[in-house]
């Protein structure tokens, strides 16, 4: 009798962990109300992601003797500008923001919650994630202190890791006088921005006077999503004169007023377009706001798949997690891998092609050990994040948890 031995494909392996995503995936699909727009969650993440991408490509940790201090591809490769370009989306990021805030507000006040309740809700879920972080860092700067190493060292990191938090402080100044914003015209705080620059730099103001535009910069994009929220940006023309104005203006701009190339900070330059805000970074987020303004239809389109979707609401479910560890990942793998020597593209100087080809081959290594950190500390996020309680809703079958809120989509007018 011939004893027959079956081997079975090693591909086949894998087939149970797909259908179990593509199960999970299909469960998410259903507990989500059909009525939620997908392309404002979709937006939400490309902004994020677009942030941590633009970190990890023009942030770099050079291992000087025994310390560590930071420094920027942009400087001696200028020719990498367009980077910043792509990766610095946080205009969109506020321009949601301030889309879902309006929207959450007018929702919340209907249903009887009041502004304290309201504001306390969306408020610990931006906080929660913090208070985890800054206590890490905290005992991570001690621990670093005790155990020899240099102030220049621990300085260059937890301002590093802390450097998210600035954001965070606004968007929630700005998410607290949303009820006084509903109605404000982009156009004025634009105005504003462009008077603090003319003082500055026409007339040659205090250079502390820049400081105004922290708030005035980053209201023009988050009362552009009120606008969106007021049905004032749903016909495609506004998207295309975002586009196209923005990006014309900001190209005048630079070429013309000696506005800097770059859309993040260069370390050593004379100005930076983001630090404050210039006029120049407000135009090119109009731009942008503009592009993701026309992109809307295509991202519902492309979401409208379970696994798709997946993708999307996993980084909505983590996305202040995400923002704020990300650093901490590239510094953790950075740290790590200086027991291995100096590693090209983690610790050299970034001064060349070879700098670049090495750091894209770390980037996986960053998304792993952000996924790591996502694990540990995305529970603080979902922690804080609980509405304010009105009348008891009814239970879903499938329970997938919270979505940062995004309202259902409008039916685009024609141009």
């Amino acid at each position: 009798m011939r004893e027959t031995n079956t081997v079975r494909p090693r591909g086949r392996r894998t087939l149970p962990i797909r259908a179990g995503i593509r199960r999970a995936a299909d469960r998410l699909d259903a507990g989500t109300p059909p009525e939620r727009d997908r392309a404002v969650d979709a937006l939400r993440a490309l902004a994020i992601l677009g942030v941590v991408l633009g970190h990890w490509l023009v942030t770099a940790l050079v291992a000087d003797g025994g310390t560590l201090r930071a420094a920027s591809p942009l400087d001696p490769m200028p020719w990498l500008t367009p980077v910043s370009w792509a990766f610095q989306t946080l205009a969109v990021f506020f321009m949601v923001g301030g889309h879902v805030a309006t929207r959450s507000h007018t929702s919340a006040r209907a249903r009887g919650v009041t502004y304290g309740g309201w504001l306390r809700a969306r408020l610990a879920r931006l906080f929660m994630p913090v208070a985890a972080m800054t206590g890490v860092w905290a005992v991570v700067a001690v621990c670093l202190l005790l155990g020899g190493a240099s102030f220049t060292t621990v300085h260059t990191v937890v301002k590093l890791a802390l450097s998210p938090l600035w954001f965070l402080l606004v968007f929630a100044a700005l998410t607290a006088v949303t009820p006084l914003l509903v109605r404000l015209n982009p156009l004025w705080p634009l105005a504003v921005v462009l008077h603090v620059d003319l003082v500055r730099f026409g007339l040659g103001g205090p250079s502390w006077l820049g400081w105004v535009n922290l708030a005035a910069g980053w209201l023009v994009p988050y009362t552009l999503g009120a606008a969106w929220t007021r049905g004032e940006l749903e016909r495609r023309r506004a998207g295309g004169l975002l586009c196209g104005g923005g990006a014309v203006a900001t190209a005048v701009l630079v070429v013309w007023a000696g506005y800097p190339a770059s859309m993040v900070g260069v370390p050593g330059a004379a100005l930076s377009n983001l630090n404050p805000p210039t006029l120049a970074a407000v135009t090119f987020g109009l731009a942008q706001c503009g592009a993701a303004l026309l992109l809307r239809d295509r991202l519902r389109r492309a979401v409208r798949g379970p696994v798709a979707w997946a993708a999307v609401a996993l980084v909505n479910l983590s996305a202040m997690t995400v923002f704020l560890w990300h650093q901490t990942a590239l510094m953790a793998t950075t740290a790590t891998g200086l027991l291995a020597g100096r590693l090209p593209g983690l610790h050299t100087v970034p001064d060349g092609l070879d700098w670049v080809a090495a750091r894209l081959l770390w980037l996986p290594v960053f998304v792993v050990v952000l996924a790591v950190c996502r694990e540990a500390f995305h529970g603080f996020e979902n922690r804080g994040g609980q509405r304010p309680r009105t009348a008891p809703a009814p239970s879903r079958v499938v329970r997938v948890g919270r979505l940062p809120e995004a309202p259902e989509p409008r039916k685009a007018g024609r141009a």
